[in-house]
């Protein structure tokens, strides 16, 4: 955004039953006479948060009523958590002709080292991405772009398998640090926990996790506005149950629990 000139305001999640829900007054508090588009991610990284029908529902009612551009990153789209349904902006009449899908194989295909992300919508927008790509990065390799294709026609059922691997790791995490102000997520690999509502600034709370619990848990600082700030993000896409339940023990030597 700032590349263009564009200035970025921010509408924040709120918890609301022990879950992220978009805060649809701030939102469209948040767009103004100069607004041209909205960026949202569902399920969002850091937080798990993912939109619900109604809250799709607002979002695409602000689109089309303000005439705005919808960038939907959806790279985590199909690792929805507890049965959620799959709900998509440009099912909503009138989204498919003003939304940009970013789409990316490192999240939802876990594949994240071999750099391959696409971009669906419009022509005429589409168009325009490709030249932003052009200008500001290199194309992948052509062994990535044929494992892209291959993983893209193949049979996705290792997605659900490990859609159903990510609850678990989440569950353990949830049980294992039970009352402590953790936000359940919804969905995606990552979760955040409010070190402010401890009395721990989140960056020396990151740095005592490194230091003294071997815990890497990156302080939100810069991810968002005053809510994302208050915490420190704890990413299970990589780690067995077994070694996540030793979050206790670890929380303890670093002074946290």
């Amino acid at each position: 955004m700032r590349l263009v000139g564009g200035v970025p305001r921010f509408a924040p999640y709120r918890v609301v039953g022990g879950e992220w829900r978009l805060d649809l007054d701030a939102l469209r508090a948040a767009v103004g006479p100069a607004t041209r588009a909205l960026l949202l991610m569902s399920p969002s990284m850091p937080s798990g948060a993912v939109l619900d029908e109604e809250e799709w529902r607002a979002v695409c009612d602000l689109c089309r009523e303000r005439d705005l551009l919808l960038v939907y990153d959806g790279a985590m789209e199909s690792l929805l958590f507890d049965g959620r349904p799959f709900v998509h902006p440009v099912r909503e009449p009138g989204m498919a002709e003003r939304t940009l899908v970013i789409g990316s194989l490192s999240k939802e295909f876990r594949m994240i080292g071999w750099r391959v992300g696409w971009v669906a919508g419009p022509p005429s927008l589409v168009e325009h991405v490709g030249w932003a790509h052009v200008y500001n990065t290199t194309t992948p390799v052509g062994i990535a772009r044929a494992a892209a294709t291959a993983v893209l026609r193949g049979d996705h059922a290792h997605v659900s398998a490990a859609t159903a691997e990510l609850q678990r790791r989440r569950d353990t995490i949830l049980t294992s640090l039970a009352g402590l102000p953790l936000v359940r997520p919804a969905g995606g690999w990552s979760l955040l926990l409010d070190t402010v509502a401890m009395g721990v600034d989140p960056a020396e709370a990151s740095r005592r996790l490194l230091r003294d619990g071997a815990v890497a848990a990156t302080a939100m600082t810069g991810w968002g506005d005053a809510v994302a700030a208050r915490h420190i993000r704890f990413v299970f896409s990589a780690e067995p149950v077994d070694r996540l339940a030793t979050l206790p023990e670890r929380l303890r030597a670093a002074g946290l629990r």
